[in-house]
């Protein structure tokens, strides 16, 4: 199978917040942007794998701040790192409000997809090609970042992470 370049799965997605996307505080739901953030991420990895993907996993989201009623919601979203058959996508959140004409930055996370087979198991992906210094940056921490996420999940001993012990031994 050969590698695709990152750029490839490149997605942005762009929504308008109305009201029924809002809380009492007329500030978008978390979970509406989870929602568009979870669809602008399996877009990423469709274009990435050319198959049928499913959300795996959804690292920590923090909400830096709150994207109003009436702006716009702009979601990039790239896959820094293929592994066999999931491929974790990084994605950055900005509310854009075009009435005072700036943007400012929402939230930032990782997704990780799996890609299915006609049966819904798990299929082979290709590996990914980083080109930038950012996707390198990226795509070099996601191994570990993919052990912490295993060892959250108990899917692996912390003994067997030695992308993340490296960090910590000398």
């Amino acid at each position: 199978m050969q590698g695709r370049p990152a750029i490839n799965s490149f997605t942005i997605m762009n929504e308008l917040v109305l009201p029924n996307d809002t809380n009492s505080f007329g500030n978008l739901m978390g979970g509406r942007l989870m929602y568009w953030m979870d669809i602008a991420a399996a877009l990423s990895a469709m274009k990435h794998s050319n198959t049928p993907c499913m959300t795996a996993s959804v690292d920590n989201i923090s909400f830096k701040n709150p994207i109003k009623l009436g702006n716009i919601v702009h979601i990039e979203a790239k896959v820094t790192r293929a592994f066999h058959t999931s491929m974790e996508i990084y994605l950055k959140v900005w509310g854009e409000d075009s009435l005072h004409q700036y943007q400012y930055e929402s939230n930032e996370a990782y997704f990780t997809f799996v890609a299915l087979d006609p049966n819904g198991k798990p299929r082979p992906v290709p590996v990914l090609i980083p080109e930038t210094e950012e996707e390198i940056k990226l795509f070099d921490g996601a191994l570990r970042r993919r052990q912490l996420r295993l060892i959250l999940a108990g899917k692996m001993k912390p003994d067997d992470a030695n992308e993340l012990k490296a960090l910590f031994s000398k």
